[in-house]
C-alpha cells in the first residue's frame, strides 16, 4: 500500500486506509496500536479508524482489505473500482494480476478499469454488533 500511495498520490489517487474493526474484539486494532503500526511500517497515507463501524457498512465492504477507487467527476466522487489489491494477498512476489494498479493506470489513461470489480480477499471484520 505504501508503494501504491507513493506512485499514485501525485496523480490524484492517494491511499486512505480505514480500520473498521472493534478493538474490544481485536485489541491489536486499537487506536494506539494503529499509530504504532503506522509509524513502524512508515505509512505515507492516513490510517483512520471507523469507530462507529459505519463506513464499511455504507460502502458494502466485506473484507480487509477491501479497496474502493473513487474518481472525482465535477463535484462528486464516483466509485470506479471495487475489490482486491491483487491476486495474491499472501505473497507479493507471486502476484500475477495487480488489479488495483491496473485500475488506477486505466483511469489515469482516460479508460475505465477492466475488470471494474474483483473479489476482496482477506479477513472478515470484527464487528461489535456480531459478538
Amino acid at each position: 500500500m505504501i508503494e501504491l500511495d507513493k506512485k499514485y498520490k501525485s496523480k490524484g489517487y492517494p491511499v486512505i486506509a480505514i480500520n473498521p474493526n472493534d478493538p474490544s474484539i481485536t485489541p491489536d486494532d486499537s487506536y494506539d496500536k494503529m499509530v504504532s503500526v503506522a509509524k513502524k511500517e512508515g505509512f505515507t497515507f492516513p490510517y483512520l479508524i471507523d469507530e462507529k463501524q459505519e463506513v464499511y457498512k455504507n460502502y458494502g465492504a466485506t473484507r480487509t482489505p477491501h479497496v474502493y477507487v473513487l474518481q472525482k467527476k465535477g463535484n462528486d466522487f464516483v466509485v470506479q473500482y471495487i475489490g482486491a489489491i491483487d491476486d495474491n494477498h499472501q505473497d507479493a512476489a507471486k502476484v500475477t494480476s495487480p488489479f488495483l494498479a491496473n485500475a488506477l493506470d486505466a483511469l489515469i489513461a482516460g479508460s475505465m478499469p477492466e475488470p471494474a470489480t474483483t473479489k476482496a480477499i482477506g479477513c472478515g471484520f470484527k464487528d461489535k454488533s456480531k459478538k
